[in-house]
């Protein structure tokens, strides 16, 4: 057990956008913090589909989090895992040892969710990590260099990239591999012809993008169609292996397979005590604390959190910082003495996501765009939230020279 100090303890579970944002919140507070990650850096997620094919590198979405926070004398910053939370004793456990807490935020994410089959991970990899990214990157840039050298009968298979979800993961995922075969890779390959390449969005629901509009949805699904992926609506897929995937209308030849279905709380968070939703994600109450655990709080992926409408809040990074921050403004105000804040409300913004070159869905209040425009609005927006000048500037640079050779700069396969 480390040394207590005279001053509250807050141990924050997570350096991801609610962790990060909960420990800024809490920068002028009489507190001590530590923030425990099982990694050493905080991660962008919203373009961890672009590192996977190949149009970022891993530095520009990902920044160490000792550096992100070295001018804040008030945290410390701890690499290891947390294997476990013992609310009535106020105890996390880490593989590093146990760290006891006078407040602690639960911030741990999501994993994916196979829907009772585990065993379709190995075949079909999601997209939560920086590692899921590259390896992602060098099956599908594998996948081109193996059908170079492979028989005529066994090509079709290895030039078959199904990405089963549609939500804004597997549309960004989809645009993105069609653009990598169509334009970075047409004029690479000696015995094989790229743009032959065949790239599936297998979607078990009615629309794409079912979070946000119809209309939304309608218009991702017109301009996949129109770049050349096959969207199977009202598809559900019920087998999956390294030869390919079993729907309930047949089966799919695929030597790569990429998951973006579905999403179910950290081992950590489903371990926490209380009420859980389906996905493991716990119920909380009204300033994101667990039911009889007042000093005991979740925020992001890893709460089961409704708005003030009722409805769940969203799985999208605003929400998850919002509420990291509001946790950290009402931990500070209870050290402080303070009046308690009125129960967390969600502010949704609107609503982005990107289908490829040129063409992305913004909504915004009553503000709609699409195409180009839209395109633009989400690259600014993405832009402007990174962390750092020099991240920008390089994601900026790369997104401009990316534009105008239609080229992916990232093509390295590591093994």
């Amino acid at each position: 057990m480390q040394a207590r100090s005279a001053r509250p303890h807050v141990v924050v579970i997570g350096g991801g956008f609610g962790g990060l944002e909960a420990v800024r919140a809490l920068a002028k507070a009489p507190v001590d913090i530590t923030l425990i990650d099982q990694h050493n850096y905080h991660l962008f997620q919203p373009l961890l589909y672009q590192v996977a094919t190949a149009a970022l590198s891993p530095a520009e979405v990902a920044w160490p989090l000792r550096h992100v926070l070295s001018r804040q004398k008030n945290v410390r910053v701890l690499m290891t895992r947390a294997t476990g939370l013992d609310p009535v004793k106020r105890v996390v456990k880490t593989d590093a040892g146990p760290y006891s807490y006078d407040f602690a935020v639960v911030a741990t994410g999501a994993n994916h969710s196979y829907f009772g089959h585990p065993g379709w991970e190995a075949t079909a990899p999601g997209l939560k990590t920086l590692a899921d990214a590259t390896d992602i990157r060098r099956r599908v840039l594998t996948a081109f260099e193996r059908a170079e050298t492979a028989k005529e009968k066994d090509r079709p298979a290895l030039l078959t990239f199904v990405i089963v979800g549609g939500g804004p993961t597997g549309v960004e995922m989809a645009g993105a591999v069609v653009e990598l075969a169509r334009d970075a890779l047409s004029r690479d390959f000696r015995h094989i012809d790229p743009k032959a390449a065949r790239i599936l969005l297998v979607e078990a629901g009615p629309r794409l993008l079912p979070a946000l509009s119809a209309e939304m949805g309608a218009y991702s699904k017109r301009t996949l169609e129109k770049r050349g992926v096959e969207v199977l609506t009202d598809t559900l897929v019920t087998g999956c292996d390294a030869k390919g995937v079993t729907t309930r209308t047949g089966r799919i030849r695929a030597e790569t397979v990429i998951w973006a279905a579905g999403i179910e709380a950290s081992s950590l968070a489903a371990a926490v005590p209380g009420e859980h939703d389906r996905a493991g994600r716990v119920r909380v109450a009204g300033d994101m604390s667990v039911p009889g655990f007042a000093n005991l709080f979740v925020v992001g992926d890893a709460a089961a959190a409704l708005d003030h409408k009722g409805d769940p809040l969203p799985g999208i990074a605003p929400a998850a910082k919002q509420a990291g921050h509001y946790v950290g403004l009402t931990i500070a105000g209870r050290v402080s003495g303070k009046p308690s804040l009125s129960p967390f409300a969600y502010r949704h913004f609107g609503d982005l996501a990107t289908i490829g070159r040129d063409a992305a869905v913004v909504r915004l209040g009553p503000l709609r765009l699409t195409g180009f425009i839209g395109w633009l609005f989400w690259s600014g927006a993405h832009v402007y939230f990174l962390i750092g000048v020099r991240n920008r500037v390089a994601v900026a640079l790369d997104w401009a020279w990316s534009w105008l050779t239609r080229q992916r700069s990232v093509r390295l396969i590591i093994r």
